[in-house]
């Protein structure tokens, strides 16, 4: 499939979806945001495909909503307006739906939309020249959407913080407080990705895909009721021939061969 704005890249079993804006610092557009849904999903259907690296072209992540859009805000219906806020919650909705590990490898700025979509994602890499932020408050805006994401990256309070000060947050910071996953010096960023990204490939799809089902559902749930629904994953799992291949390939001392079954 060919893309305007998204471009897609194959390295082994890992899918690297970038956002190709550079001279807008890759803003989400209209369009940015359809192709990155459907680039998205095709990778998370690819049987090729065991991991996804969410990336930006350029010097920046991604500068979160595009301001030229904002000017268009005024003329523009409430019905339009709800239209057009549903079609980019899909985006922020991938990372609940998507059953392989998505990763964001934020090289540069990662700004409202742009920070959103680092928290939306299952893991976040930054490169230790990476700046995080919800700036929308500065000029009248409220990071609505992806609000809910920052709550469960970093807890409700800190979440608020980011969203009532808009204040920019180094790489260091941002993984202290639990927003960044990993922060690796600029030089060797691209190849620190990589390499995270091709050992959770690696990983039984079936175990993958249960996992992530236990973080996405687990979360949202109260705690007894969560420990018997991960029950019943951990049944599949202990039936699985994932598992029976994990054991019988520790035992024999080399690299299980998956089936995702």
């Amino acid at each position: 499939m060919g893309y305007e704005q998204v471009s897609v890249e194959q390295e082994g079993r890992v899918r690297l979806v970038f956002m190709n804006r550079p001279e807008k610092r890759n803003a989400l557009s209209e369009k940015m945001t359809s192709e990155l849904i459907e680039a998205l999903e095709e990778a998370d259907a690819d049987p090729g495909t065991g991991a996804v690296v969410l990336a930006g072209k350029g010097e920046a992540f991604c500068a979160g909503a595009d301001l030229a859009d904002f000017a268009m805000i005024t003329s523009k219906t409430a019905p339009v307006l709800h239209r057009e806020g549903a079609a980019s919650t899909e985006l922020f909705k991938m990372g609940l739906r998507m059953t392989k590990p998505l990763i964001a490898a934020v090289n540069g700025h990662a700004m409202g939309g742009g920070c959103g979509l680092a928290a939306m994602c299952h893991l976040t890499v930054a490169s230790d020249r990476a700046k995080f932020g919800t700036p929308e408050i500065k000029v009248g805006i409220f990071p609505f959407v992806i609000f809910p994401l920052l709550i469960r990256a970093v807890g409700p309070r800190r979440a608020l913080e980011m969203a009532l000060t808009g204040r920019s947050l180094s790489a260091a910071e941002a993984a202290e407080i639990g927003l960044v996953n990993m922060v690796i010096p600029a030089e060797e960023f691209q190849a620190g990705v990589l390499r995270l990204a091709s050992e959770l490939a690696g990983r039984s799809p079936l175990v993958l895909r249960l996992g992530l089902n236990a973080f996405n559902t687990a979360m949202d749930m109260e705690i007894a009721k969560a420990m018997d629904y991960l029950n019943t994953l951990r049944v599949i799992d202990f039936m699985s021939e994932d598992l029976k291949e994990g054991a019988m390939a520790f035992i024999q001392k080399r690299a299980p061969e998956w089936k995702g079954q």
